[in-house]
């Protein structure tokens, strides 16, 4: 199977599984998906953020995401417990197209990595 098609099928699996568990199957869009993943990796499930909080919860996860690829590294927990992480390299520029098939590529690896899908 291709590279792509893989992509394809896996992101489907997984836009449909988190949108049964998370929007009673309305289906999540990949910046929903990118904000769940900044509540995962801060781990404070149970509360609700801020206009800027969640922009905040959005940058840790495309952090963590783009992490493997060696743009950003982890750097610390502040004492609020949220994660902290540096540039190692800057982004290339990249189309919108591109930069999409980044991202789900990137949430495909995460959740595969956490065991969430295959």
């Amino acid at each position: 199977m291709s590279r792509d098609l893989q992509l394809k099928e896996r992101w489907g699996v997984l836009v449909e599984k988190l949108s049964t568990q998370f929007a009673d199957g309305d289906l999540l869009e990949l910046d929903a998906i990118i904000y769940l993943i900044g509540v995962q990796e801060l781990g404070q499930y149970h509360r609700i953020y801020k206009k800027d909080e969640k922009l905040n919860l959005m940058h840790i996860a495309i952090c963590r995401l783009l992490e493997p690829y060696g743009y950003y590294e982890f750097d610390f927990f502040d004492e609020d417990g949220w994660p902290h992480y540096t540039i190692k390299e800057t982004l290339p520029p990249l189309k919108a197209g591109e930069q999409s098939v980044l991202m789900k590529e990137a949430i495909v690896n995460y959740f595969v990595e956490k065991s969430y899908i295959n």
